[in-house]
């Protein structure tokens, strides 16, 4: 990791949240550094007096510390995002109101930047809050406006004080209905985005997964072989082994034909919950089709596959069918190893033909190819 890397880590941390907080901050901030640049060109052409303009700067600097400070800790604190954001916001409103007073001919420009505060908040916040933060800034700014109008009705005629606050009453109530539009369709948009991420997810499922068995499904299981194939070629410095088996459930139309298909899609279910449990950790068994099944065993040697399939094979000798009667359930496999350099393609064709030989010489048993 890079020197900046690690600077822009410590500052912003790692977190995703944590950074779009931050962000928000360093437009907060950015939009603090053209006020105050705005305010030290009023003070050089005698508009504000620079005492006040200073002890205003000052104050405005140390308050963005500051937040910096609890956004970055937000996670220890238990802050909420929103109660970070209605801060700043509240913040901000008083900064504009000390901004308002002493700003002189310029001070209708300050409420340009009391909407903006409220457009601000309202991406960050709820609803209520929002009009909340409308409430303070009207009462706050109103109060202000009265006070200066009292103090210094020859800079602050009172009938244009009471125009301009009008004005930006009009303006931050239509901000605020603005808001919770906005935060209708935000709503909407994340309940839109969950759905679909719910449907997605669904349709990965039904591509990826047979639904009756639980198994990945065919298609999947081709994936599967050829991210083996990539990842042991199989050349002749690879001495690492994968081994693949072909299993077929034995007589299973019997089972259809004597006590139905529900119970044999029962057979389908107990067999597969019962062979899975029988796997080794990086074993995939598949649903090939119909009541035929497909076992990838990577890094598996002749012998411990082997071992694997009579493991196998005594579990579902033993294992319960609901609604099946005076029949025990048993499978017959083929087993191949494959070769050097060999697609996976051609090992299930071995793996097949010994099934085949297996299912001629009595079924319930695993040949190897």
């Amino acid at each position: 990791m890079t020197l900046p890397q690690r600077l822009i880590e410590l500052l912003c941390g790692t977190e995703p949240k944590l950074r779009r907080m931050l962000q928000y901050w360093a437009a907060t901030c950015l939009l603090y550094v053209v006020c105050i640049g705005l305010m030290l060109v009023q003070v050089d052409q005698g508009m504000t007096d620079p005492v006040t303009a200073t002890r205003l700067i000052a104050f405005g600097s140390c308050g963005v510390c500051a937040f910096y400070v609890l956004i970055r800790a937000s996670g220890r604190l238990k802050v909420a995002p929103d109660q970070l954001a209605v801060s700043q916001a509240m913040f901000s409103l008083i900064c504009g109101m000390g901004a308002y007073a002493i700003s002189g001919p310029l001070r209708a420009a300050m409420l340009s930047m009391t909407v903006v505060v409220i457009v601000f908040c309202m991406f960050a916040s709820k609803p209520r809050q929002t009009l909340l933060l409308t409430v303070a800034a009207l009462v706050g700014m109103g109060a202000t406006m009265y006070w200066m109008q009292l103090r210094d009705p020859a800079r602050y005629p009172p009938v244009t004080e009471a125009i301009t606050f009008g004005y930006l009453a009009g303006a931050l109530l239509s901000t605020a209905v603005l808001s919770g539009e906005m935060s209708k369709l935000r709503s909407r948009l994340k309940r839109q985005r969950r759905e679909l991420s719910d449907a997605l997810d669904t349709i990965r499922v039904l591509a990826t997964v047979d639904e009756l068995t639980s198994l990945v499904n065919r298609r999947r299981m081709n994936e599967l072989l050829e991210a083996e194939e990539r990842r042991q070629p199989g050349g002749r410095e690879d001495r690492t082994l994968s081994c693949i088996a072909l299993l077929d459930i034995d007589f299973f139309k019997q089972v259809n034909d004597q006590n139905g298909h529900a119970v044999g899609d029962a057979v389908l279910r107990s067999f597969s919950s019962t062979a899975r449990a029988c796997l080794r950790a990086n074993d995939v068994l598949a649903r090939w089709g119909g009541e035929e099944f497909l076992l990838l065993l990577p890094d598996a040697a002749p012998e411990d596959a082997r071992l694997v399939l009579e493991r196998m094979a005594e579990h579902v000798r033993d294992m319960p069918v609901p609604g099946l009667q005076g029949r025990r359930i048993s499978f017959s496999a083929g087993l191949a190893t494959r070769r050097a350099g060999e697609p996976f393609a051609d090992a299930i064709h071995r793996a097949d033909k010994a099934l085949y030989q297996a299912k001629a010489a009595g079924r319930d048993r695993i040949v190897l190819a």
